[in-house]
């Protein structure tokens, strides 16, 4: 007859194998490297009209699954295009480098067919606007750089190639107050669109 505290031994080294299998049988971190775009869409306000070329850069991103279905995801994204601020008289080009920082939560959905794990995801952060040019040709005077507070939205997939390694297509969708580059007094507070697809690969550890 086994004894009672043989028992309770092997259940709960049965239950530490367990355990320790379900934590081994998911990869809880992931970094991802991908080439983006940035497709702003246009503003107008009071006769003035603002928009931002289309440009493309990059996102780099760290996310941790807090379980199978929810994850945290903390990016970084670059790109460099032009401020465009466009008047009946006059028009001001300005070139600015754009640096993103982001967090949000990641729902992660179960595999649908061929490795293809779909994902939703939700958060906020900043976007930083950082002028490459001179204020009146005078090196020691720069446009001053503009943070912008940002809502995130977005979604995508992970297509498996192995355990460790997917490709991620994905979709972030950015809204914000423009940056105002130039006299404040003459151009409106503007709220914009930045639709930003993705295409990249995952390594999990």
């Amino acid at each position: 007859m086994v004894r009672p505290k043989y028992l309770v031994a092997s259940l709960f080294a049965a239950l530490l194998f367990i355990s320790a299998s379900m934590a081994q049988d998911q990869l809880r971190n992931e970094i991802s490297v991908q080439g983006t775009g940035f497709f702003t869409k246009d503003s107008e306000k009071n006769g003035i009209r603002q928009y931002t070329t289309d440009a493309g850069g990059l996102l780099i991103s760290y996310r941790f699954h807090i379980n199978r279905w929810l994850a945290a995801d903390a990016s970084y994204g670059y790109s460099r295009n032009f401020q465009n601020y466009i008047t009946s008289t006059s028009t001001t080009t300005i070139q600015s480098n754009e640096h993103q920082t982001t967090s949000s939560l990641v729902v992660t959905f179960p595999r649908i067919f061929a490795g293809l794990k779909p994902f939703a995801l939700a958060g906020a952060g900043a976007l930083t606007f950082d002028p490459t040019q001179e204020l009146v040709g005078i090196p020691e005077l720069r446009f001053h750089n503009q943070t912008k507070a940002v809502f995130l939205y977005g979604g995508g997939a992970d297509i498996d190639i192995t355990r460790h390694l997917a490709l991620r297509v994905e979709y972030r969708g950015l809204v914000y107050q423009r940056p105002v580059f130039v006299v404040p007094s003459q151009i409106p507070d503007t709220t914009t669109h930045t639709a930003q697809p993705s295409a990249g690969f995952v390594i999990r550890f």
